[in-house]
C-alpha cells in the first residue's frame, strides 16, 4: 500500500505539471490579508472573485521552492487529505513570475499556537477534543500511507474560536511510509530521539571545519515511520494541558529529557515485576497507575498531570520509535481525567452522588415503613 501510494502521488504530480497555468493573481482573487508566513513562503485569505468563495492561497517563492516539492504537497492535500480535520486544497493551481501558488481551505480562526496560554495552557476538555480530532485525522495519513513529520501547533488550524473543529495542515513534510529520508536534528521538543546521532554528527562536522581537516562525513538515513506522528502528539498533548514543553530537545544531554527518560526506564522494570507477580489484566488496571505514581512519582516537569495521562505520555513518547504507540491509542483515554485538579474534582462528585444516592434509599427505607403502618400491616 505504502510504495503504491507513493507511486500513484508521483504520477499526478507528473500529470499535473503538465497543466499548470500561468494567472495573475490580482485578476481572480481579491487578497484580503495575511494569515501566516514561514520558510515556505506565505499564506493569504483571498475571495474567489467570480465565485465569491474565501480561500487561502499558499504561495511558495520559486527561487527557493522546487517545482517537484510544490506539486507534491499540492496534489498530497488534494487527493488524500480526506479527513474532516485534514487541510485539502481545492483544485486551483497555477504559477506567477515569481511564485507557485495553490488553493486550500482557509482556517479563519488563526492556529493552535494562538490560544495557548504560556505556562497555562487551554482547558482540558478543549485539549481532549482537538487531541481526538488530530487522531483520527493521522490515523487516516497513516492508513493511506504517509507520514506528517511536521506536527506541531503552529500547523494545527482552527475553524471556530472554540477549537470544536480543527484541521491539520502543512504538508511539505509529509513523506511516504517506508521511504528514507536524511536524518536532520533540529533543536526542538518535536524532534524525535532516534534522530540525535544526526546532531553528534553535526558537532562532528563542525569540529572537522575548526581543525581544517577536508574529510567529508556520510549522511545519516532513517527511515520514515508513523512512529515519528506519535512522538509530536505526544509533545502536543502536554503543551496543551501545561503551556509549555516538557524539555528543549530529546537528547542525552538535556536535563528534562534526561529524567523523563530515567522514570520511563524505571516505569518498565516495575511494569514487568508487575505483570509476573498479577498477570496480564491487572496490570493495565487504573489501581496499578496510581500505584505506580506513587512509587514512581514523574519528573518534575510532570507535576499536576493525573496518572492516565502519564500512560498516555508512555504509549506515544516511548524512547524506542519500534514500540511507541499509534495515535488512535489516544481514544483510549479520552473521557477520563488528564489533569489532577480534574480527577479530584471528579472525585468530589462522584462522593457527592453517593452521599445523595445513600440518602435516597434510606429516606425509599422509612416511607415503605410508614406506608406498611397505614395497611395495617405492622
Amino acid at each position: 500500500m505504502t510504495a503504491a501510494a507513493a507511486q500513484e502521488l508521483d504520477e499526478l504530480c507528473f500529470l499535473s505539471a503538465q497543466s499548470m497555468p500561468n494567472l495573475k493573481v490580482s485578476e481572480h482573487f481579491q487578497v484580503v490579508k495575511l494569515l501566516g508566513e514561514g520558510s515556505y513562503g506565505k499564506v493569504m485569505l483571498a475571495v474567489h472573485r467570480k465565485r465569491g468563495t474565501p480561500m487561502a492561497l499558499k504561495f511558495f517563492p520559486r527561487q527557493s521552492t522546487t517545482l517537484t516539492s510544490f506539486l507534491r504537497e499540492y496534489n498530497l492535500s488534494l487527493s488524500y487529505c480526506t479527513h474532516p480535520s485534514l487541510t485539502r486544497a481545492l483544485g486551483i493551481f497555477f504559477s506567477t513570475p515569481t511564485y507557485y501558488v495553490f488553493a486550500q481551505q482557509a482556517g479563519l480562526y488563526g492556529d493552535l499556537y494562538s490560544v495557548i496560554v504560556s505556562e497555562v495552557g487551554v482547558d482540558e476538555e478543549c485539549v481532549q477534543r482537538v487531541m481526538a480530532q488530530l487522531s483520527g485525522a493521522v490515523t487516516h495519513l497513516h492508513s493511506l500511507g504517509f507520514v506528517h513529520r511536521d506536527i506541531k501547533p503552529e500547523n494545527i488550524f482552527l475553524c471556530d474560536s472554540s477549537c470544536r473543529w480543527v484541521k491539520l495542515g502543512d504538508f511539505g513534510l509529509t513523506r511516504a511510509i517506508g521511504s528514507t529520508v536524511r536524518a536532520v536534528w533540529y533543536e526542538s521538543p518535536f524532534c524525535t530521539p532516534e534522530v540525535e546521532p544526526a546532531k553528534e554528527a553535526e558537532k562532528e562536522m563542525e569540529r572537522r571545519l575548526r581543525d581544517g581537516t577536508e574529510d567529508e562525513m556520510e549522511d545519516i538515513w532513517i527511515t520514515v515511520e508513523p512512529s515519528i506522528d506519535s512522538w509530536a502528539l505526544g509533545v502536543l498533548v502536554y503543551c496543551l494541558l501545561t503551556g509549555c514543553f516538557p524539555w528543549e530537545e530529546s537528547t542525552h544531554d538535556d536535563r528534562g529529557y534526561r529524567r523523563y527518560k530515567e522514570w520511563f526506564n524505571r516505569e518498565a522494570e516495575k511494569e514487568v515485576k508487575i505483570r509476573e507477580w498479577r498477570g496480564e489484566e491487572d496490570a493495565d488496571s487504573y489501581t496499578t497507575m496510581e500505584e505506580n505514581q506513587r512509587d514512581n512519582p514523574p519528573p518534575s516537569q510532570f507535576e499536576g498531570l493525573s496518572p492516565l495521562v502519564m500512560t498516555l505520555f508512555k504509549e506515544l513518547l516511548h524512547p524506542e520509535p519500534k514500540q511507541r504507540g499509534s495515535p488512535e491509542e489516544i481514544l483510549s483515554y479520552l473521557g477520563g481525567p488528564w489533569l489532577m485538579e480534574t480527577e479530584k474534582e471528579e472525585r468530589r462528585k462522584a462522593e457527592e452522588a453517593e452521599k445523595e444516592a445513600r440518602k435516597i434509599r434510606e429516606g425509599g427505607g422509612v416511607e415503605e415503613e410508614l406506608v406498611r403502618e397505614g395497611r395495617g400491616e405492622r
